[in-house]
């Protein structure tokens, strides 16, 4: 089978050599569903085109060639100020409901101390890096020493079986190390993609899970269907971001989609 799609910006040629790939009963069937699948992916590319046109250019990325668990980070190296306003939503997604809230990376304290402002019963986070803990979890903890906060100090990987279950997961780490990026990065399709299973496991009967989703605008079809292996339902929001020339991070469009993932 040999399907070709073209436009004046682009070709696209799709080449099917095993007869049994994609093989319902009828011709028919295989041929709309294959057309289907093509048309999906010429609109990707369309709306791509569009996307780019917005993005900024960045400076360079942060470097994962050193392990970066206890690396002593500067403010913009652990959370760059244009994510505050991702961080409001995410912290509203997973909080806004109250009960128990678990964070996954404490970081400088800001989505924190957001989810302060809603009726939660406690906050739990884990953090590995000691210098973050020393300069801002225990100030906010200070700040909030009439409210139930716990700190589990160290790696996620190690430390999450150790928790129960919670109303909401906020997940927003980072690669730390070379071999991280490669395999959860580049070769996922979001970072937070190894620790949906966790994420099931350690929420409540519907509790809210969300993450630094690594989507513009839209769900791929690819990420749908793993959201939907993992939690009975989801819904998405987009978020308009103002990002400098200059950005840091791996992120360069003008908004990102926040969502909620319900067990």
């Amino acid at each position: 089978m040999r399907k070709i799609k073209r436009s004046k910006a682009f070709e696209v040629v799709l080449t099917i050599n095993d007869e049994h790939f994609i093989r319902p009963p009828k011709d028919a069937q295989r041929n709309a569903i294959v057309n289907r699948a093509l048309k999906e992916f010429v609109g990707s590319l369309n709306i791509l085109n569009a996307q780019a046109k917005h993005f900024v250019p960045g400076a360079t990325s942060h470097s994962f060639k050193e392990d970066r668990s206890q690396k002593v980070l500067k403010e913009q190296e652990i959370m760059e100020d244009w994510q505050i306003p991702l961080m409001k939503e995410m912290a509203k997604t997973i909080a806004e409901d109250g009960g128990d809230i678990l964070e996954i990376g404490f970081g400088r304290g800001i989505s924190a101390n957001m989810i302060m402002q809603y009726p939660i019963d406690s906050y739990t986070t884990i953090e590995c890096n000691d210098d973050v803990v020393k300069m801002y979890f225990e100030t906010f903890k200070n700040e909030h020493s009439d409210k139930d906060v716990k700190l589990v100090h160290g790696l996620w990987q190690d430390t999450i079986d150790s928790l129960t279950e919670f109303d909401g997961i906020l997940f927003h780490t980072y690669p730390l190390n070379d071999d991280e990026y490669m395999q959860y990065v580049n070769g996922s399709i979001t970072f937070a993609e190894h620790f949906f299973e966790h994420a099931t496991k350690h929420l409540k009967q519907g509790g809210a899970f969300t993450y630094f989703s690594n989507e513009i605008d839209s769900l791929s079809r690819e990420h749908q269907q793993l959201l939907l292996r993992h939690f009975s339902s989801f819904s998405a929001k987009v978020i308009p971001l103002e990002m400098p020339n200059d950005v840091k991070d791996t992120w360069w469009a003008n908004s990102i989609l926040v969502i909620k993932a319900i067990k």
